[in-house]
């Protein structure tokens, strides 16, 4: 057996993706699915804010999809959003503040409907909680999980719409969160009946650290696949 490490690259099936948006721009992304099996579910994930260098590659979402297609038979998308770039290249357009991203999110679904991807679930991170909050209301979806989330551009009327919106939402806040820490954000989350808020001791805004990303990693799959919980330490 072999310890399990932050640079630890698992078997999948990985290829290089496009998606289109409604307003005519082409995203790039990749997809991860298990090596020789179909996923049992998938996770479409919203990047950190690509004007302080969130993207596609930040670490927990590239820790995700080199592990969980592997642990836990789950189909990883990530992408980067409008004027977004990483190793895989940029997406055309411009940032526009969490607006025109609505654009980039259905066609994150709608490539998922349109490739038969099972059990959706969203994960945003920081800036992609917001964008998960306001424009993932999409019967695909079957619930969100929320990594540090701010709610600075994700109002208390989008905190009601996904109370209305019916699907689990659940919110992983650090301890020590640069901009919401869980006693707050318990306060601010009551608005959503079926929320969940999950405070993570010792945590901080980025998760740096194996130990924090092995805890986030956990929580997705602890909602997303019960049983691949918890995830193995070693392979």
């Amino acid at each position: 057996m072999v310890e399990i490490r932050a640079a630890t690259v698992l078997p999948a099936r990985r290829e290089p993706i496009e998606l289109h948006t409604g307003d005519g721009l082409t995203l790039v992304g990749e997809l991860a699915q298990p090596l020789d099996r179909p996923p049992v579910a998938t996770l479409v994930t919203l990047h950190p804010l690509p004007t302080h260098g969130g993207f596609m590659d930040s670490h927990v979402y590239k820790k995700a999809a080199n592990r969980l297609p592997a642990l836990a038979d789950l189909a990883v998308l990530r992408f980067n959003t409008r004027g977004t770039s990483s190793d895989r290249g940029t997406s055309q357009g411009e940032f526009d503040g969490g607006e025109g991203e609505r654009f980039d999110v259905v066609a994150a679904l709608e490539y998922a409907e349109y490739h038969d991807l099972p059990h959706v679930w969203v994960v945003g991170w920081s800036f992609g909680t917001e964008l998960a909050l306001k424009w993932a209301h999409d019967p695909l979806v079957e619930g969100a999980i929320l990594l540090s989330p701010p709610l600075h551009r994700a109002k208390d009327a989008d905190l009601d719409a996904w109370a209305r919106f019916g699907r689990p939402l659940v919110a992983l806040v650090p301890e020590f969160d640069d901009y919401l820490r869980p006693e707050e954000a318990r306060t601010r989350f009551a608005r959503v009946p079926q929320a969940e808020v999950i405070g993570v001791e010792g945590a901080k805004h980025l998760w740096v650290g194996e130990p924090y990303v092995r805890i986030a990693l956990d929580e997705i799959v602890k909602r997303v696949n019960p049983a691949a919980h918890p995830l193995p330490t070693e392979v």
